[in-house]
């Protein structure tokens, strides 16, 4: 079993930048697909970034490419998602996700993780 905790939210100006890190217990932390998705009120949970196992390979909702970065460190059991360019249609539940799916690319729906955080609230202001 992995528990997963959030960290980083806050509230920030559109155009700023916030690093979220999500932190994992137990040892099997890097046999793991990890992504990130995002609630705001009155919607569904959207995926937004997700990265294999190693850390060698990403992939990111067209709304966030270019901005948004995922990354893991495997010794440190985290994974953070750096946000640039912050847009106030970025404010939402941040939250981490675990999976052992065939493929880091396909895991871009909410039913493909067995393991979520509590979630972290980032809001961006106009």
């Amino acid at each position: 079993q992995v528990q997963l905790v959030e960290s980083g939210g806050g509230l920030v100006q559109a155009g700023g930048s916030l690093r979220l890190s999500c932190a994992a217990s137990g040892r099997t932390f890097r046999s793991y697909i990890m992504g990130w998705f995002r609630q705001a009120p009155g919607k569904e949970r959207e995926f937004v970034a997700t990265i294999s196992r190693s850390g060698g390979s990403t992939y990111y909702a067209d709304s966030v490419k270019g901005r948004f970065t995922i990354s893991r460190d495997n010794a440190k059991n985290t994974v953070d998602l750096q946000m640039n360019s912050l847009k106030p249609e970025d404010t939402a539940v941040y939250y981490c996700a675990a999976g052992q799916g065939l493929s880091f690319v396909v895991m871009t729906t909410t039913a493909k993780y067995d393991y979520w955080g509590q979630g972290t609230q980032v809001t961006v202001s106009s």
